[in-house]
């Protein structure tokens, strides 16, 4: 769904589980951290509404985007999370830069879930303007990054669900 029909910061509260329990890593780009300092503070915030302990969530930087990959990397190899949020971004400009840069973080974000056992979250703006990607950061639009919160809390009890399954010695069926 567009996000012009879609507040990013509305979800149903009774659909996400507690994250008492759960340990987040954020990556956040400091480019443009006007904007992604509005994203980390929307997902912190989610996060905690949600059960999650201030203790439970550990938020770095990098300096851009392209970087938010390795940051992740190392967020999911250290063991120490459950799931990792990578917030960034990239406003488009007058050379193709934009599309090299969003293209390679995507693709690496993509990467690492398919090759490890943490769900890293999709938290890359991606915006023609300055003014869209504020939209987007607490803005008209709502906050993104209460989305990836929500989407990270959901993830993490997904993979838990499904070892539940897999403990139970039954075939799945989906």
């Amino acid at each position: 769904m567009a996000t012009a029909f879609h507040n990013l910061s509305d979800y149903n509260a009774e659909s996400v589980p507690s994250a008492e329990a759960m340990s987040f890593g954020i990556v956040v780009s400091e480019w443009n951290s006007k904007v992604t300092g509005a994203l980390m503070e929307g997902a912190v915030e989610t996060l905690k509404k949600n059960g999650a302990k201030a203790e439970n969530i550990k938020v770095m930087t990098v300096p851009g985007s392209f970087e938010l990959v390795f940051g992740a990397t190392q967020m999911v190899k250290s063991g120490c999370f459950d799931a990792v949020i990578a917030i960034g971004c990239v406003v488009r400009g007058d050379t193709p830069h934009f599309d090299y840069i969003c293209e390679g973080t995507t693709e690496g974000l993509a990467l690492l879930n398919k090759d490890f056992d943490v769900p890293v979250i999709y938290g890359l703006l991606t915006c023609n303007t300055m003014e869209q990607a504020e939209m987007r950061a607490g803005g008209s639009l709502g906050n993104k990054g209460d989305e990836c919160a929500v989407t990270a809390i959901k993830m993490v009890d997904y993979k838990a669900r499904l070892g539940e399954y897999k403990s139970a010695k039954f075939p799945l069926t989906f």
